[in-house]
């Protein structure tokens, strides 16, 4: 009886070790997808940024050019 208490709660354990190790990989995985996702939302907004003033740039020089 002593022994088979023993073993349920060395497999308790390893249980236990098994879900914080689970738990802390889940949490260092979403961690970086949650990085790489703000990081291509930031990259996608410099370049529209950069788009619209480049856009903004050339009509203000096509429209000067038209009124010269």
């Amino acid at each position: 009886m002593g022994k088979r208490e023993g073993e349920q709660t060395t497999i308790v354990k390893a249980v236990v070790v098994v879900v914080v190790v689970v738990v802390v990989v889940v949490v260092v995985v979403v961690v970086v997808v949650l990085v790489v996702v703000v990081e291509i939302v930031v990259v996608v907004v410099v370049v529209v940024v950069v788009v619209m003033v480049v856009v903004q740039v050339v009509v203000a020089a096509a429209a000067a050019a038209v009124v010269v």
